[in-house]
């Protein structure tokens, strides 16, 4: 739920940069993998996740360099790896903070005062109604910079995906639509990718459909677009009657169940005529291996195009969080406008490419500009299977600020047998453009 000019800069990275500084802010939980969060203001900064314990913990200060104050706030995460952590601030400074849920009651925190993680208090319900099984909650800014929260009710394989507006005058949440955005019909639910705000001043939001909790049975990639987040209409301009369904929905890629399609691997771009294009991987109607295709409105058609020609097919089913063996990124307009897209594969590696604006097809590999935290890629500790996990936010005058902790991948969902790793060291770097001082 990003501008598209967040994509770039989030793919493009810095050269040149150097570390000015560096802060342990406290232990992590390492047994499993999950999303911690970090909200960068022009004054404030502020940090969520899951310390030693599993308690839910936020840490806050006053930029460039106030002390740290911390709050525990009464959550603790079992072995769920949906239940990540998500915060945000209102035009107010009052902070805002949802997590710890995957299809539970809604818990959601707020603080009473401005700026200060001392005065967090449950807020919940937001609304009242729908708000017993959530999960993928989610802020961001819609039209006029308005605060949004967004997340699904429901389950997967059956839920709606529901949109609450933040009145700033009041203090209360209010339904953004009338109805759901989407609604499965009690026979499946949506997975989404945005709204992303386009070049073209549209809203636009890709989605895919799910029969069961067995992510094998994704299918029909969708499209939809909204210039104010409430009215949605087709590519073409036919308005969108809300809820969305299957039998109304604009399918961009009819994939069948088991065609390979999955959920949190569909991306949004556009090119330079501002196209939207949607990229995902299916199993190829050849051999059936699995393929990076992307799908681009041209001329009120979406053409599909083939980018890779591997000899692999992964097989994925099951529900829970599963480890993923192929990535999909969104494609970019660079700042010398040349298209890149970029991919990764388990087997087949990956990269950055830059790609055909015709074709789509990969037409050279995007020399990659090493960040200064590469070297800090490998696990610290010595636990078998120990990972590096990275929130990369955006500060002041082109300040980078990189949080880095260590934990083991995701366990579909499952209590792990112990021995567990030791916690996590959760380390805070500040990064600033251009080479280090001399001393």
């Amino acid at each position: 739920m990003v501008a598209y000019a967040m994509l770039l800069a989030l793919l493009v990275g810095q050269p040149n940069e150097h570390i000015a500084s560096t802060e342990d802010i406290g232990l992590a939980w390492s047994g499993h993998s999950v999303g911690f969060d970090m909200l960068v203001t022009a004054d404030h900064q502020y940090i969520t996740w899951y310390d030693q314990e599993r308690r839910m913990m936020i840490a806050g200060r006053t930029l460039p360099d106030g002390e740290w104050v911390r709050a525990e706030l009464p959550e603790r995460i079992g072995w769920d790896s949906h239940n990540y952590i998500t915060i945000t601030a209102d035009d107010e400074g009052l902070l805002h903070l949802a997590g710890n849920m995957h299809v539970h009651p809604l818990k959601y925190y707020r603080t009473t005062r401005p700026w200060d993680v001392t005065s967090f208090e449950a807020a919940a319900p937001m609304v009242g109604d729908l708000e017993q099984r959530v999960t993928y909650p989610s802020f961001f800014r819609g039209p006029n910079n308005q605060l949004i929260f967004t997340y699904r009710d429901g389950a997967s394989g059956d839920g709606s995906q529901i949109y609450n507006a933040w009145d700033q005058a009041t203090h209360t949440w209010s339904r953004l639509m009338d109805q759901p955005l989407t609604d499965g019909e009690g026979q499946r639910n949506a997975y989404f990718v945005g709204p992303t705000l386009g070049p073209d001043g549209w809203w636009h939001m890709i989605w895919v459909w799910r029969e069961t909790p067995d992510c094998a049975t994704n299918h029909d990639l969708s499209y939809a677009r909204s210039r104010d987040l409430r009215h949605w209409e087709r590519s073409d301009g036919t308005p969108l009657a809300l809820p969305i369904t299957l039998a109304t929905a604009e399918i961009v890629a009819p994939v069948p169940v088991g065609g390979g399609l999955l959920n949190g691997n569909t991306r949004l771009g556009f090119d330079q005529l501002w196209r939207p294009i949607i990229s995902y991987h299916r199993h190829d109607d050849d051999a059936g291996n699995t393929q990076i295709f992307s799908r681009r409105l041209e001329d009120g058609v979406w053409v599909e195009y083939q980018q890779t020609d591997w000899d692999y097919r992964w097989e994925f089913s099951g529900g829970g969080t599963i480890i993923g063996e192929i990535g999909v990124g969104g494609v970019v307009l660079d700042q010398e406008a040349r298209l890149r897209h970029n991919w990764s594969h388990r087997v087949k590696g990956g990269g950055t490419y830059y790609i055909d604006p015709e074709t789509l097809r990969p037409i050279g590999a995007v020399a990659r500009q090493p960040l200064v935290t590469d070297g800090l890629g490998k696990p610290e500790g010595t636990f078998e299977g120990l990972r590096t996990r990275w929130i990369n936010r955006a500060g002041a005058d082109g300040t980078r600020w990189a949080l880095r902790w260590e934990t083991l991948d995701a366990n579909r969902d499952r209590p792990r047998p112990e021995p567990w790793p030791e916690p996590s060291i959760l380390r805070l770097y500040e990064i600033r453009p251009g080479p280090a001082p001399q001393p």
